[in-house]
């Protein structure tokens, strides 16, 4: 097998050989359903949940920006299945951080930026038809609709694409955008403009304001014939249809678009000056009316039992439509339930995406290798021979950690089922027994690391004395592994993002000693202006490459407080998480000294930290230890002496009563349930809390509430029942 080497500006490309080779990069810090959630201690729990969550989120960089993704669709679902399932035993460990809270990732720089006038959300997954049947009565309560009153819900298939939004007004195309994280998408106009079933124009009944949203794909018929013709060409030949429409849609080039047989079906809406339907379904065959291209699989059906009948008649249909497609989507029909019943962070309650199972096949694992994360996380890597899985070659899969081999007692020279739904890393399911090479041993995990040699040890919970499910490096610093992992992440897109300073630069400039920590990137320029041997002069590099490098670090000299947070590498601290805290202390002095106090447990510091809104004990935990430890405090020093630290911008409140409030609800609410008070109190801009604190502004507390209802009366916090609250955000 010869890998390809991508274009840099298709990302389609990139996916390719991505695809073919599966790259050196794999998830791989979380076990998944090792221990059953019932039975993980809160320490066990909240150390699980950070691992999984850093997972979803390096996945989710690499399927959203990159369109290369590198596990499983089943491998990602069970991984944000296992994050849900936690964090509905444990919800103290749900935070605006965590993946369950977020969409995709923020947009590629390469492109302009479009902000969504309404967010673009995805959709929570349901894998089984107990699933299924779980959403129907979830909806049914959150209305509290009676056995006799008729809910019907839309069903259809559920494209494997890319989502755009197409923006009309005064019925001209004048914006199309990806999706992005959801809120800021990329600008794509000119390529969309190339695409034959998105009209320019809207018919003269469309409103002034029409935002259509739908799917970006590519025909199982028209890939063939681009991959043939690409073949022909010499040119780049494409892993599947999702990355080269992915690919195809996001490059630099309009004129590559043109080119390239994009097809688009239009299924939801954003923002509209005025919605002239009163159901999902006739909205979209209004959308149809309209000459957008519509699904003529989408129906409507009144019961759970109804829609896993449309589900099988998708699925069986599945490989005559002629288009990939992953699943089946479920909406309720009527808008007016659809504005009731809201969104919870990152997904509407009124929809959910019934998956399809994942594809399997066999082969046979030649050996398990262990990388070293930024964290001193050993992951074992399983690399297999390539196999066509789904019409995707794959050869890496992860195993996530030393557990899950055993658990599974998978060993090298093993016959393995693998499995893969869309993507290109499998993962392995189970190991075929009678096929097991004689004399092939269990897999012995190391207990050094294979970078530095220091001791790799699982640590124990003093508190509970288990041991974490991931065996780390103890060489901190000396561990070259880690070092320059937490190089690249310091300058990688979302934290310092200096051009010109990628992981190969990196690398090298650690190897030849020139860089060993942040502050030597920012005093490189002074120290080579003295050396001997000058930048210029090294292979691969001259006078412009050197300069130009120079200018990109001088151009970060004055950085964001939120992005030097995350910069960091804090364990458990991710963008939001940093922008969480940069948003609490304003400046870097005031965040550095607090953080720096409460290593004191008992100190006011450690409280106000915990206090804030989203952050939580594993987050202040990991962050005031990294402040403990000396060896940072003085790489930090060094390196404020040479950067100036902006100070962060307060949130941007909408405008409402409540507004910037953090609202705790406690007792039985008669007039809504729960989640919908919940919901809309976050629609107007409050922060609902799960308990009291010296934080909170205002409890609504209804009939039973006991403990917080106590702690508001000591504390002096305002309260109010549910009638005051509803006069409040209704204005009355």
């Amino acid at each position: 097998m010869t890998r390809s080497t991508p274009d840099r500006n298709d990302p389609a490309a990139r996916g390719t050989a991505t695809a073919e080779a599966s790259g050196d990069a794999v998830a791989g810090e979380a076990a998944v359903g090792a221990t059953a959630v019932e039975a993980l201690t809160e320490a066990d729990a909240r150390a699980e949940h950070a691992a999984l969550a850093r997972e979803i989120r390096a996945n989710d960089e690499a399927y959203y920006r990159e369109d290369a993704p590198v596990i499983s669709d089943a491998a990602y679902d069970a991984l944000r299945r296992r994050l849900a399932e936690i964090e509905a035993r444990f919800p103290e460990l749900i935070s605006p951080d965590s993946p369950t809270q977020t969409v995709g990732v923020a947009p590629s720089e390469t492109f302009g930026e479009v902000r969504h006038a309404v967010p673009m959300l995805s959709l929570d997954n349901a894998f089984t038809e107990e699933d299924v049947a779980d959403f129907v009565g979830r909806v049914r309560r959150f209305l509290r609709l009676g056995a006799d009153e008729p809910l019907v819900v839309t069903a259809e298939p559920k494209i494997d694409g890319l989502s755009l939004s197409l923006r009309y007004e005064n019925r001209r195309l004048v914006l199309a955008a990806t999706r992005g994280d959801g809120t800021t998408g990329e600008n794509v106009t000119a390529n969309a403009r190339t695409i034959a079933d998105i009209p320019d124009t809207l018919p003269a009944d469309a409103p002034d304001i029409v935002e259509v949203r739908g799917e970006c794909y590519m025909a199982h018929a028209d890939f063939a014939a681009l991959n043939a013709r690409e073949a022909e060409e010499g040119g780049r030949v494409f892993a599947n249809p999702r990355n080269a429409a992915a690919g195809s849609l996001r490059q630099l080039d309009p004129a590559v678009t043109a080119r390239r047989p994009l097809r688009f079906f239009a299924y939801a809406w954003g923002e509209m000056s005025g919605v002239p339907e009163a159901t999902q379904y006739d909205m979209v065959a209004r959308f149809g009316r309209w000459g957008l291209p519509v699904n003529p699989r989408m129906t409507r059906c009144d019961s759970a039992e109804a829609l896993i009948a449309a589900y099988r008649a998708i699925e069986a249909d599945r490989a005559n439509l002629g288009y990939d497609i992953d699943g089946v989507v479920y909406k309720v029909d009527r808008l007016d339930l659809q504005q009731r019943l809201g969104f919870v962070s990152r997904s509407p309650r009124w929809a959910i995406a019934h998956k399809f199972p994942a594809e399997q096949a066999t082969t046979v694992l030649e050996r398990i290798e262990i990388q070293v994360g930024r964290t001193g996380a050993l992951t074992p890597v399983a690399k297999l021979k390539p196999v066509t899985v789904g019409g995707v070659v794959v050869s890496n899969a992860t195993l996530h950690n030393e557990d899950e081999i055993r658990r599974k007692d998978v060993r090298e020279g093993d016959t393995v089922i693998v499995q893969r739904a869309g993507d290109v890393i499998p993962q392995v399911v189970s190991v075929v027994l009678d096929k097991r090479p004689e004399g092939a041993e269990p897999f012995v995990f190391p207990t050094v690391c294979p970078a530095c040699g220091s001791h790799a040890v699982r640590e124990v919970n003093p508190r509970t004395g288990r041991e974490d499910v991931v065996r780390r490096c103890t060489g901190g610093l000396i561990c070259p592994a880690q070092a320059v992992e937490r190089l690249r992440h310091f300058v990688s897109r979302h934290a310092l993002d200096i051009e010109g300073l990628g992981e190969k630069q990196i690398v090298a400039f650690f190897n030849d000693g020139l860089i060993a920590s942040p502050a030597d990137i920012f005093t490189l320029e002074a120290r080579d202006a003295r050396s001997l041997k000058k930048l210029k002069d090294r292979e691969g590099w001259g006078a412009t490459s050197a300069r130009n490098l120079f200018a990109a670090i001088e151009a970060r000299r004055r950085i964001a407080l939120a992005r030097l947070i995350f910069a960091l590498g804090i364990r458990h601290v991710g963008e939001t998480t940093a922008r969480l805290l940069a948003q609490a202390f304003g400046t870097w002095e005031a965040f550095a000294a607090a953080v720096t106090e409460a290593a004191d447990r008992t100190a006011p510091a450690w409280h106000e930290l915990n206090a804030i809104d989203g952050i939580g004990e594993v987050v202040a935990e990991a962050v005031t230890d990294f402040f403990a430890e000396a060896h940072n405090r003085d790489a930090l020093r060094l390196l404020i002496a040479e950067i100036e630290v902006e100070r962060a911008e307060p949130r941007v409140a909408i405008e409402s009563p409540v507004a910037g409030k953090t609202v705790v609800f406690t007792g039985s609410l008669e007039k809504m349930t729960r989640d919908e008070a919940k919901a809309r109190a976050e629609s107007l801009g409050a922060k609902v809390a799960g308990s009291v604190s010296a934080k909170t502004d205002l409890v609504v507390a209804g009939p039973g509430a006991g403990s917080k209802l106590k702690k508001a009366a000591e504390l002096g916090i305002e309260v109010i029942d549910e009638d005051a609250w509803l006069a409040l955000v209704e204005g009355r």
